[in-house]
């Protein structure tokens, strides 16, 4: 158990303990020209990891019709709610939808830095035994040869859903052995999914944290075994930044140009850390000091909210200090925070804040109601940060994680949640 004698009396740790919402503006912010040496990693990282993608895109687009009409790009819409502002009674800004709840392939925010890191194992497995070079063809990676090399490899994940949709989907499709070790939180829909898409599926009646050591144990037995560590991965969260510089051209050919006097707030859901971390640092260098990026988080799972706010990362887990880590928001029933994601982006992050699961339910609602948009209840958890944060020139976007893939009798279900 951690030492918090120090939050003894602190008014905020009081009500994270008390599971009531906070909305905490982090006072150790920096420029993010000073921040960015906390990260360990830079542009140019990002952009090698664009032009991966962009070599994958044929073997993509041959791979997933779906992505057809993106020329094998995996990208999201970006939509003007304007619907939603208005009936939300929020007349400061614009606000924007990033729908990656639309996503192709696995239909959430993990599609982008999951099949990532799928991929660059891929390519280098390929690489080294000499099926591809990086000048060539990538459409050979679904090749007989190929399949029959990834076949004697596995890749294996743990999730509390939607990344294992991503890893496990895009595994089995190269042909690899794919194992998902899910915690008790993921939806049974998802592990159906996973299963008719040929990946095998370990479950455990504990959260999160037990799923990813069952994965990790599994591969340090198989030497043949790639373990995606979502704690701790630099290409997840590489894969993650890339849709910032995919953001600022779309902002731009809405004709939004975002400066200091027009400043983008951006509400990212927060699970262990990497999707909204790697979100976070894209953004912070395509739009600098003008973007505020803030995370949301629900008040029985509030983990990199707790970690960043004491200092102990992921020494700290939400049950230490009483919370239960039980949600409606699956994808973010996440006890202890990534401590790669906290230390590197803790002078980035402008604020954090908690939200009530029955909150979630009524902004599903009212998306749906407004704007049309099918999403779960954790990537509803953006839209709740609205009420804290006000300025009159403001964009004002919400990062929708996922969604488009819940099946129809679900969705009714959480449509008539209380």
């Amino acid at each position: 158990m951690p030492d918090l004698s120090a939050f003894q009396n602190d008014p905020v740790m009081q009500r994270i303990r008390a599971a009531q919402p906070v909305c905490w503006h982090n006072p150790h912010t920096a420029p993010f020209a000073e921040a960015l040496s906390d990260v360990g990693l830079t542009r140019s990282d990002v952009d090698d990891a664009a032009a991966r993608l962009q070599r994958f895109a044929p073997y993509i687009r041959q791979a997933f019709p779906e992505t057809a009409a993106s020329d094998g790009i995996i990208e999201s819409p970006l939509y003007r709610a304007a619907s939603l502002q208005q009936a939300a009674g929020y007349s400061d800004g614009l606000l924007y939808i990033k729908a990656d709840n639309e996503l192709p392939v696995s239909g959430s925010i993990k599609a982008r830095g999951g099949i990532y890191e799928v991929l660059q194992h891929a390519e280098q497995l390929a690489l080294t035994h000499g099926l591809i070079d990086t000048a060539g063809h990538y459409t050979q990676l679904g090749s007989p040869a190929a399949r029959k090399l990834f076949a004697r490899h596995t890749v294996a994940v743990g999730s509390t859903g939607n990344l294992g949709l991503s890893i496990g989907i895009m595994a089995a499709k190269l042909g690899f052995c794919a194992a998902v070790h899910m915690s008790a939180d993921a939806r049974q829909w998802k592990k159906d999914k996973l299963r008719a898409a040929g990946v095998e599926v370990f479950e455990y009646t504990g959260d999160y944290d037990q799923a990813v050591a069952a994965g990790r144990k599994q591969a340090e037995t198989d030497p043949l075994c790639y373990f995606v560590d979502d704690e701790n991965s630099r290409h997840l969260f590489l894969g993650y930044a890339v849709a910032a510089g995919r953001l600022k051209k779309q902002f731009e050919q809405a004709g939004i140009t975002i400066n200091r006097e027009r400043p983008l707030y951006v509400y990212l859901p927060c699970g262990v850390g990497g999707g909204p971390g790697g979100v976070a640092f894209g953004l912070k260098l395509a739009f600098g000091d003008n973007v505020h990026c803030i995370f949301a988080e629900p008040v029985q799972s509030p983990c990199m909210l707790l970690g960043v706010y004491t200092g102990l990362h992921e020494r700290i887990s939400v049950q230490d200090i009483g919370l239960n880590n039980r949600t409606a928001a699956d994808g973010l029933a996440v006890g202890r925070p990534s401590g790669f994601v906290g230390r590197a982006m803790q002078r980035s992050l402008n604020a954090f804040y908690t939200v009530e699961d029955s909150e979630l339910f009524r902004w599903l609602r009212l998306v749906h109601e407004t704007e049309g948009l099918k999403l779960e209840p954790s990537a509803c958890a953006g839209f709740a940060g609205l009420r804290h944060f006000r300025h009159p020139d403001a964009v004002h976007l919400v990062w929708a994680t996922g969604g488009n893939m819940v099946p129809e009798e679900i969705f009714a279900e959480y449509l008539a949640q209380d």
